[in-house]
C-alpha cells in the first residue's frame, strides 16, 4: 500500500518559484524515514538535508517535484486564489504518484476544505490535509526536504547572477535589490513576484 506526502517550499517569497514536491512509500517501509533522521526542514541545516535528500529518493518508491512560476504566482494572487492554485499543483502531484492515501500539509486555515478541494483535484477520496503535518508525519517531512533543497537550488542559480539575498519580503538585501532594479528598469526582473505586497508599494499598484 502506496502512502504519499506533499508539501511546498518558498510560499512566502518574494522571488523565485514556489515548489511543490511528494513522494510515495509503501506503508511498512514509513518507519525508516524517521531512522534516518528526517523531520520537518525548517529543523535542519542546508547541509542536513542535502544528504537526507539523497537517501530519501533511496527508501521512497516514488517522488515528484514541479515547480510554479512566478508569473504564474501573480496571476492566482490578483484573482485571490493562490491557496487554489497550490491544491491544483498538489492534486497534479498526487496524480502522478498514485497512492493508496495521501498527506498534505494544509497553507489554507481550514485544512478540511484544502484536502477536499485537492481530494476533487486529484480524483481521490483519500487525501488527509492538516496543519504541521510536516512535522507530524515522516513521508510529509520526507517530501518538505524535496521540496526545500529544490527552492534553494533554484534561489542559489539566482545568485550565482545577481546579489539578492535570500529572496524574502523580510531581508533588507533582497528588497533593496527590487527597489533598485525597479527605480532603473520602471519593472521587475521575471523571477520576483509583482503580486507581494512591498512590490506592489514600490510599483505605485497599491
Amino acid at each position: 500500500m502506496l502512502v504519499c506526502g506533499v508539501d511546498d517550499a518558498g510560499r512566502g517569497s518574494v522571488v523565485g518559484p514556489l515548489v511543490i514536491a511528494g513522494i510515495s512509500i509503501k506503508r511498512h517501509k514509513i518507519r525508516l524515514l524517521s531512522d534516518i533522521g528526517v523531520r520537518d526542514s525548517k529543523q535542519l541545516t542546508p547541509n542536513a538535508r542535502e544528504k537526507l535528500y539523497k537517501r530519501i529518493i533511496d527508501i521512497a518508491d516514488g517522488y515528484y517535484i514541479t515547480k510554479i512560476s512566478p508569473r504564474t504566482i501573480d496571476q492566482s494572487v490578483f484573482k485571490n486564489k493562490l491557496n487554489h492554485l497550490e491544491a491544483k499543483y498538489m492534486a497534479k502531484v498526487i496524480q502522478k504518484l498514485r497512492p493508496y492515501t495521501a498527506y498534505v500539509d494544509s497553507c489554507d486555515v481550514n485544512p478540511v476544505r484544502f484536502g477536499k478541494i485537492i481530494s476533487t483535484l486529484a480524483k481521490t477520496k483519500r487525501v488527509h490535509s492538516s496543519h504541521h503535518a510536516d512535522k507530524r508525519f515522516p513521508v510529509v517531512s520526507a517530501a518538505s526536504i524535496l521540496a526545500k533543497v529544490n527552492r534553494d537550488k533554484a534561489i542559489a542559480k539566482l545568485r550565482q547572477v545577481y546579489d539578492l539575498g535570500s529572496g524574502y519580503p523580510s531581508d533588507k538585501k533582497t528588497m533593496e535589490f527590487i527597489k533598485k532594479w525597479i527605480v532603473a528598469n520602471h519593472s521587475t526582473p521575471a523571477f520576483v513576484r509583482k503580486s507581494w505586497k512591498p512590490v506592489k508599494i514600490m510599483l505605485g499598484l497599491d
